[in-house]
């Protein structure tokens, strides 16, 4: 199969899906927009200053892997936050937005063909943001969805997949706190998923990028359970972003680290294909990871609304705000006839479920669900969510 005849095979990505479905239709009341997760909430007021500051380093080429001051306070927010200290010259690379870095790292850690001369697999959660089977295709691998349903705590059992599967299963990709779910893996999860990738000899690419919005305990990471149960170095790729942890996503600034080697294949790759941060950019974000004040600000904001939606949705079975994250993911008899009801009836727009899953076996894991997205202010995600009670489960 060509690389465009892979790529044929993808579905239409969700957001074109959900205007086609609603924007034939006038909406049922005031537009309230809840099915792209932009944060909404305020960015530090000096990171304009901080741009304006450096400017004079758009007149040059931006170092390939970020600023040594970058990667630096990079690695000291891995330190403060997951206590593992990490090389910000071998184990850390600045990225043009968490995107770029999920989908090159696959692209520059998959082999092309197995020990055995097999086409490579690549795991992935199932719902999943999209870029995971986008990536795998381009890698010419093999892409499994595997569920991540109520059943298995909204993460995948990858344990469960048979051993042919695994043992030619490359990357394994995993989303905690998840998108769109919320859940968060634990340390007995992040442990089992290290042995399994020991044994089957696999790489785990964590996609921790809603890792600072949470209710209370800040979820466990897989650099620190790669620490703590003495993995591989190698064994495990995080990708964090300042989009939604500083509500920054047109800074387009994140970072991947993990192994030396690992780390040296993936800027191999930026050195022909990659496009860096721009210098003025970098200074500001590398300001933003030094910063601490805000983000709790932020989270305190979502934990309001997490506090909103239990109280809307307190007498609904199945409706509750999530551990992390921000978004809901509600059950419905079906999501996309759900999503269009509540646009035509109130003006709420939501995202059908079944957009950010696969098909598989006859079964959509997302089919029953929407995802509304809760980063408007809070008395705006009240509006929203209250209209979406009253319109669907009353």
């Amino acid at each position: 199969m060509t690389f465009p005849e892979r790529f044929l095979n993808l579905p239409e990505y969700a957001f074109p899906r959900v205007r086609s479905l609603l924007d034939a239709h006038a909406p049922g009341g005031d537009v309230v927009h809840m099915t792209i997760g932009e944060p909404r909430h305020a960015f530090p007021e000096w990171v304009g200053r901080v741009a304006m500051e450096n400017a004079e380093g758009f007149g040059k080429y931006p170092p390939n892997d970020g600023t040594p001051e970058l990667r630096a306070a990079i690695a000291d927010w891995i330190d403060r936050r997951y206590r593992v200290k990490v090389d910000p010259d071998k184990q850390i690379m600045a990225l043009n937005g968490t995107r770029e870095g999920l989908f090159n790292a696959c692209i520059a850690l998959c082999p092309e063909k197995t020990d055995k001369g097999q086409v490579p697999v690549v795991l992935t959660p199932n719902p999943f943001y999209q870029v995971y089977a986008v990536a795998a295709a381009a890698a010419g691998a093999e892409c499994i969805f595997v569920p991540a349903t109520a059943a298995t705590g909204f993460l995948p059992d990858y344990s469960a997949l048979k051993p042919e599967v695994l043992n030619r299963t490359a990357i394994a990709y995993v989303c905690s706190p998840s998108n769109p779910q919320g859940a968060v893996a634990s340390r007995d999860y992040w442990r089992n998923l290290l042995e399994l990738a020991e044994r089957y000899d696999f790489q785990i690419f964590a996609d921790e990028c809603y890792s600072e919005i949470y209710r209370s305990d800040p979820p466990f990471g897989a650099l620190e359970a790669a620490k703590e149960f003495g993995a591989d170095p190698e064994r495990v790729v995080v990708f964090h972003s300042l989009s939604k942890r500083s509500n920054l996503p047109g800074l387009r600034s994140g970072f991947t680290a993990g192994g030396p080697e690992s780390l040296r294949r993936i800027k191999q790759l930026r050195e022909f294909a990659g496009a860096p941060l721009p210098l003025p950019l970098q200074k500001v974000a590398e300001r933003v990871w030094t910063d601490e004040d805000h983000v709790s600000a932020s989270r305190a904001l979502y934990v309001e609304k997490y506090d909103i939606a239990d109280r809307v949705f307190s007498s609904i079975q199945g409706c509750k705000a999530p551990e992390a994250g921000f978004f809901l993911w509600l059950p419905v008899d079906d999501g996309e006839a759900a999503a269009l009801k509540l646009w035509q009836e109130t003006g709420v727009r939501v995202l059908p479920g079944a957009y950010l899953s696969r098909e598989v076996a006859g079964e959509n894991p997302g089919k029953n669900y929407i995802r509304v997205a809760m980063v408007a202010p809070k008395e705006e995600v009240r509006s929203g969510l209250t209209k979406l009670r009253d319109c669907l489960y009353t």
